[in-house]
């Protein structure tokens, strides 16, 4: 994802610095997800933060600082590996965006339902209906200015994410505090996650998808203040933040609604009608589903725009056809959007023939993780590549160590990127998937999906030729 608003003039401190990574990962649609592994979801996300989150993390803010230039993932990779394989990057960034779609859809439509009636969350053509009408309407918002789209993921940030994180964490603590029946076991063994299982693993892979969008501080680093001492600390608070936020939600969830009751889109609504009826407070429900419903509209709207703006920064160089160079009065990307809306759509009808909405969601977020860790896998592979191959530019941050050190960082990264993707093909039994089917569907989807710059690469060669 690419910031659309102009850098600041005064240098970044660490608190602004750390506010940005956290407001551009939290996502309360996550935490039913991430309660479905019970206390060890602790244990869980710190080893992700360790292996995944700081990495990226540092290796974005050293890239950064290395090529400022506009297009960010496209112009780092095409930096190390050519202008091929950065197109294929920020591809994989934008693609990964679509069909990460259904499930922040489908948990915008679930919210929406418990203003209504909680009923329709269960309602197939209900929720179908709500996505495509949420997904064209967020549509045709960012065919305006970028600052219109702009202050409506800064309000629905604080009004839907902020606010009702606060609430959920803080209603859990009451419920636990004062004896009511808790679904979930508090214990040394429970706090490890099983590491004899390979379908429990698997979570690692959708855990990777909860921290994507941790690259977007790292266009901050020019701007930071003392960014070699800053942009670490930064790094480290923002992702004690981001646990602490996760694991609290999580387990308020966890504690109230047992993990074979739990669904996967409307969890937290589940979570919050059994705290209201607790308080004696039915009405409070919608009133919390308004604001559910205002926080998913942010982040979809964060994500509708910012990797559709960085595949055109690749559209212009001529990595895809020249339609989708075109953009409106107001600069948007408008035939990208439109690409990205039809695809969504068809993504969205899937929900009218895979069985179960648990199983909806789960596959398209695992297909989505998947794709954004072969981006991730890109980028830890450039910076290091760029140590050698361009060892004499002016980086205003270094990852320490010397090359040791970006091969550790960066390495350590990259492992846990191959790792996450093969779980990814392991379905967990709570899902009751057909293990060959769900393989297949997701093989076959990452070929699928990414296809299109090669097909577009060997067309243009074709034309050359002939």
């Amino acid at each position: 994802m690419n910031p659309t608003t102009a850098r600041p003039a005064k240098a970044l401190g660490l608190f602004t610095l750390s506010m940005i990574s956290v407001s551009a990962i939290i996502a309360l649609r996550n935490l039913p997800t991430l309660a479905k592994n019970g206390f060890s979801i602790v244990s869980i996300l710190v080893l992700a933060a360790l292996l995944f989150f700081i990495p990226v993390a540092l290796c974005c803010a050293e890239l950064a600082s290395g090529w400022p230039k506009n297009g960010g993932v496209y112009a780092w990779v095409k930096e190390a590996f050519g202008e091929k394989a950065g197109a294929l990057a920020v591809w994989l960034e934008w693609i990964e965006s679509v069909v990460w779609l259904p499930t922040v859809l489908s948990f915008i439509a679930s919210a929406i339902a418990y203003v209504v009636d909680p009923v329709l969350a269960q309602n197939r053509y209900y929720m179908l209906a709500v996505m495509l009408t949420v997904l064209w309407s967020g549509t045709l918002l960012n065919f305006l200015s970028t600052q219109t789209s702009g202050w409506v993921s800064t309000l629905g940030i604080i009004a839907g994410s902020l606010i009702p994180g606060m609430i959920i964490i803080a209603l859990g603590s009451m419920w636990f505090a004062t004896g009511q029946p808790v679904q979930l076991e508090f214990s040394t063994a429970a706090l490890l996650p099983d590491f004899s299982s390979l379908s429990s693993l698997s979570y690692f892979t959708v855990i990777a998808l909860g921290f994507a969008g941790i690259e977007v501080a790292a266009f901050y680093v020019q701007d930071t203040e003392n960014p070699t001492r800053t942009f670490p600390r930064a790094t480290f608070i923002s992702a004690a933040i981001i646990i602490t936020i996760y694991v609290l939600g999580a387990l308020a969830i966890g504690i109230v609604i047992p993990k074979e009751d739990l669904n996967l889109a409307s969890g937290m609504m589940q979570a919050m009608t059994e705290f209201f009826k607790f308080l004696h407070m039915p009405w409070a429900v919608p009133v919390f589903a308004i604001f559910s419903v205002i926080g998913g509209l942010a982040l979809l709207n964060t994500w509708i725009i910012g990797p559709s703006k960085g595949l055109h920064a690749s559209a212009l160089h001529d990595d895809l056809p020249k339609i989708t160079q075109y953009t409106n009065r107001n600069g948007s990307p408008i035939v990208i959007l439109l690409m990205q809306a039809l695809i969504g759509s068809c993504l969205i009808s899937m929900n009218l023939f895979i069985p179960t909405m648990n199983q909806f969601y789960w596959i398209f977020q695992v297909q989505a993780a998947q794709l954004i860790l072969l981006m991730y896998l890109m980028i830890f592979l450039s910076v290091i590549r760029l140590r050698y191959t361009q060892p004499g530019v002016q980086r205003i941050y270094r990852i320490p160590g010397g090359n040791y050190g970006v091969w550790i960082v960066a390495g350590t990264g990259a492992l846990f990127c191959v790792a996450a993707f093969l779980l990814g093909f392991i379905a967990p039994p709570e899902y009751q998937f057909d293990e060959k089917t769900y393989t297949l569907t997701l093989l076959s989807g990452i070929i699928l999906f990414s296809a299109p710059p090669f097909l577009w690469q060997w067309w243009r060669k074709y034309l050359a030729q002939n």
